[in-house]
């Protein structure tokens, strides 16, 4: 798959406990992606973080919170970007959409290993 050097770069913010129908949001989210052929997809979990609700989510070092940030990046064209939008956003639900325009400086695959 090759990526365009002008793309975008999606970023969805949520916290690592939401759940839709059992499931962890981001893992649906990242699935979907997959599924849709997006170019790819990173999870990210925060040490410490606040959204909407000014509540603090953190980790520390004997206590660790149940719900910590979780933000998930996904770059690709703006044209696919938009497509998996329409998907993503019911499966969001509490949470934070963002879109930025960024190059795609570098974008390969590892190669294949070979075993003897």
């Amino acid at each position: 798959m090759e990526l365009p050097k002008d793309a975008m770069l999606l970023r969805i913010f949520l916290g690592e406990t939401d759940e839709l129908e059992g499931e962890p949001v981001y893992r649906r989210l990242v699935l979907k992606a997959r599924e849709m052929n997006l170019a790819g997809a990173t999870v990210l979990r925060g040490p410490l973080g606040f959204g909407r609700s000014s509540l603090l989510h953190a980790s520390a070092t004997f206590r660790i919170s149940k719900d910590l940030p979780i933000v998930i990046e996904i770059v690709d064209t703006q044209e696919k970007i938009e497509a998996f939008l329409v998907g993503a956003e019911p499966i969001v639900g509490a949470g934070l959409i963002a879109l930025e325009k960024v190059q795609a400086i570098f974008y390969k695959a590892k190669r294949p290993t070979t075993r003897d």
